[in-house]
Formats: C-alpha cells, structure tokens, sequence
C-alpha cells in the first residue's frame, strides 16, 4: 500500500477494528519528477519496455499515420489529384449531412440499436458469470462455460443465416408462436419494422453473452474465499454471498467495461446489419455505417462518407471522456 495514509476497517469475529495509518512515499513521490521516476522504471525493467515496441509500431503505423487521411473529411476528394491536391472545401460535407433528410433517421437508428443492446446485453454477461461461479460441479461449469462461448466463434454470415431461418415463415419463431395462438397468421419477422431492433439485439446477445463473462469470471476467481466464509458463517445465503461479496468485487471492472462501451454509442456493427436489413425494414435498420457504405464505396463519395465517420468518432469520443468524469467522482474509478 503506497499511494496515501489509510485507516482500513477491517470487520473481524463481528468487531471492527481500526487498522493503524500506514506512512506511505506519496510525499517522497511528489518531490521526484515523473521524468526521473519513468528512468528509474526503465533501468529496473527494461524487458517490459522492450515487449512494448511491437505495440507502439503496430497503433503507429496502422492507426495514427492513416489519422492524417481524414483531412479529406474537409476537401472534395478526388484520387486523381490525391489528399493535398483536392480542393479544401472546410465544413461543407458535415453541412450536407445535417441538412439531408436521412441524418436523423440514421441518427436515432444508431443510438437506438446501441441503446437497447446496452440496456439488455451489457447486464447478461454479468448475470451468466454470477450463476456459473456459483456452480459447484467442475464438469456442469466447464459443460456450461463451452456452451456459452461457441456463438462468438460462429462467423457473422453464420450467424445471420441461422437468425434468418429461425425468422423466416416457417422458421422455429413462427412455430412456437402457432403452438400458444393457433389464429397467428406466420410471416417473415424481418419484413416488418418493427421487428429489426429485437432481432437484432437478440442475437446479439445470444452470440457474445458467454465470451463477455470470461472477463467478469476472471475478476470472481480472485476473490478471496474467507469473505465468502464469513457470510456463510453469519448466516447469509447465495443471494447474500453475490450481493455482498461478488458484485462489489467486479464493481470496478464493470464500470471500466461500461465507460468502454458508452465509446462505442454510435457504431453499430456494420457486417450484421448489412446482412439483415432490406427495403422491407428500412425505416429502422438503416444506420450511420450502411449509409456511410452505400455513400463512400458505392458512390464514391469518399470526403463525404469521411465526414460521417469523423462525426461518429468525436461523439463516441465525447461520450467515454463524459461518462468517464462522471464515474470518476461517483465510484472514484476511471479509464484516466
């Protein structure tokens, strides 16, 4: 423990206890720049520095370098005339895009979609990680765990060819629905509307809840079993032990992991979508990045579709810089 005094209060055999103040360097550490600090680190574990080379060559050379091809988001880009050849037309396409008629349909199509698969899915993989831990049978909770992982493996065409089937008019959904209301008249779900958002999310769920737990799995395992004992001790039941124990030990990591995904409010997954929409449910499944694809790799209009997607970033940007400060000063934690 060295970043400040702490009292720690310790409940041990029903008493509290008051742990005595542990000096820490935090006085020391304020008097050293952190110039000399970094140095000091470097000299002690040069191998950890070493392993992060390939990293910062790989985020370089694929992720920054190409940050500076966005400047056609601000030009009428032309690939006969390349990047800084093309006319610089500032704002122009952002323009466009707010005053055409589909930016807020695509709009509240995005933030839909992604509000309702963080409102159902960001809670699932918690739940499945409460129940699995408590499985007391090895092979139940290895039977378990590999089951719920498989989907994420599936390819996306898979996935939605399964969904589609499943969907269809003589699909499995259109079957149970005939078992419960024998005057249902089946159709294929995905010819209407209002149908997409629950697909979608649905699916989503199902294909990534089991490989999202293995992170909150991971966090459970390392929780100390005596706290777990004392529970039991003082009478507490399952619903005692996650409450108390296991959901304020994954606390952090679910807040770090919902920040994460508040960054990504505004994607939408585009290979998914594609394959599920048509004309039938356009009303609903048409996104920002289908529109962003049909605008810049059909029509070739690639500042405008560049101007889309830097909107897209800076809003998700926005998001995770917001939700991060508010987390930071209601939990005291934060990506930075």
């Amino acid at each position: 423990m060295d970043q400040e005094n702490v009292s720690a209060i310790v409940l041990i055999g029903g008493e509290t206890r008051m742990l005595k103040h542990v000096q820490s360097d935090s006085d020391y550490r304020k008097k050293t720049s952190t110039r000399e600090l970094l140095s000091q680190d470097l000299r002690r574990n040069p191998n950890i520095y070493l392993m992060l080379i390939p990293v910062v060559i790989f985020y370089t050379v694929f992720c920054y370098v190409p940050m500076f091809g966005l400047t056609i988001a601000f030009k009428d880009f032309s690939p006969r005339k390349g990047i800084w050849g093309s006319e610089w037309v500032g704002l122009k396409h952002f323009i466009n895009f707010f005053e055409g008629p589909y930016a807020p349909q695509l709009i509240r199509n995005t933030v839909l979609l992604s509000l309702y698969s963080l409102i159902f899915g960001f809670p699932m993989p918690i739940l499945l990680a409460f129940m699995i831990d408590e499985v007391r049978n090895k092979f139940f909770r290895r039977t378990m765990q590999t089951i719920s992982y498989l989907p994420h493996f599936i390819s996306i065409v898979v996935i939605v060819g399964i969904v589609k089937e499943f969907v269809s008019r003589d699909g499995l959904i259109n079957w149970l629905i005939l078992q419960f209301n024998s005057s249902y008249s089946p159709e294929n779900l995905l010819n209407s509307a209002r149908n997409f958002r629950p697909i979608y999310v649905i699916s989503g769920i199902w294909q990534q809840v089991g490989w999202d737990s293995i992170i909150y799995l991971a966090t459970l395992a390392g929780v100390d079993p005596q706290l777990y004992e004392a529970i039991t001790i003082d009478g507490g039941n399952r619903f005692h032990r996650i409450w108390n124990v296991s959901l304020p030990s994954i606390m952090p990591t679910i807040i770090i992991l919902f920040i994460m995904r508040m960054g990504t409010i505004m994607n939408v997954g585009f290979e998914k979508v594609f394959l599920l929409y048509s004309e039938a449910n356009y009303d609903t499944s048409d996104v920002i990045s289908t529109y962003v694809y049909r605008r810049g790799l059909i029509n070739n209009e690639f500042s405008f579709a560049s101007a889309v997607g830097l909107f897209n970033s800076v809003i998700n940007f926005i998001m995770v810089y917001i939700m991060n400060k508010i987390m930071g000063r209601v939990s005291e934690t934060s990506l930075f």
